[in-house]
C-alpha cells in the first residue's frame, strides 16, 4: 500500500467536504425556480385542493356547475374518491356530455363518491364498505402484490394516488368514475 504525502504543511491532505457551488443562472442552461411559498398541508377545502392539483379540473367544474360547492367546502371530514381528468375521459364521450349536462344525475354521481367519514386503508383481503353522500355504500378493498404494492380499489376503480390532504377531510384519486348501482 502507497502512503499518502503530507500537505506542504506538514498535515496529511484534507479531503473536499463541501458541494461544488451551483451553477449561476447565467451559467449554461440551468434556471433557477422561482421560489413559491409553501402551502400548509391541508390547509384549503376538498374543492380548493382538487382544483389546484391540476388533474381534477373537470371534477371541480362538475362540483361547481352540480351545486355542491358548499357541501364540499363544509366541515369535515370527508373523503372524496375523486375521479381524474383521465377518469373523465375514458367515459364514453355520449355517456359523459349527458351526464355533465344533467345536474340532479350529476350531483347524484358526484355525491357517491363522498364519504362523511375519513375512511381508513382496509386489510389485505378483509373489505371495507362506507356509506356515501347519496346513501349508497361502496366497497374499498385492498390486494397485496408484493412487499409494500399494494392494489387498492373503490368497486372496480383503483386508486392512484392517497392522502391529498385537505382543510375538511383528505382525497383519494381514482381512474375512473364510479356509477351508483
Amino acid at each position: 500500500m502507497k502512503p499518502t504525502k503530507p500537505a506542504a504543511n506538514g498535515n496529511p491532505p484534507s479531503k473536499r467536504t463541501t458541494s461544488p457551488t451551483p451553477p449561476r443562472i447565467d451559467d449554461g442552461p440551468y434556471r433557477a425556480e422561482p421560489r413559491r411559498p409553501k402551502a400548509q398541508r391541508g390547509a384549503n377545502s376538498l374543492l380548493e385542493t382538487a382544483a389546484e392539483r391540476g388533474t381534477f379540473r373537470t371534477l371541480a367544474s362538475a362540483i361547481r356547475s352540480a351545486g355542491l360547492v358548499e357541501l364540499m367546502s363544509g366541515k369535515g371530514p370527508f373523503t372524496l374518491f375523486a375521479p381524474t381528468d383521465d377518469a373523465f375521459a375514458r367515459m364514453p364521450q355520449l355517456e359523459r356530455d349527458a351526464l355533465l349536462e344533467d345536474k340532479a344525475s350529476l350531483a347524484e354521481v358526484l355525491t357517491y363518491h363522498l364519504v362523511r367519514e375519513r375512511v381508513k386503508a382496509p386489510t389485505v383481503g378483509s373489505p371495507r364498505t362506507a356509506t356515501t353522500v347519496n346513501g349508497a355504500s361502496i366497497t374499498i378493498t385492498v390486494k397485496n402484490r408484493g412487499f409494500k404494492r399494494r392494489g387498492f380499489k373503490v368497486n372496480e376503480a383503483k386508486i392512484v394516488k392517497t392522502e391529498i390532504l385537505a382543510s375538511n377531510g383528505v382525497i383519494h384519486a381514482i381512474d375512473s368514475v364510479l356509477i351508483p348501482r
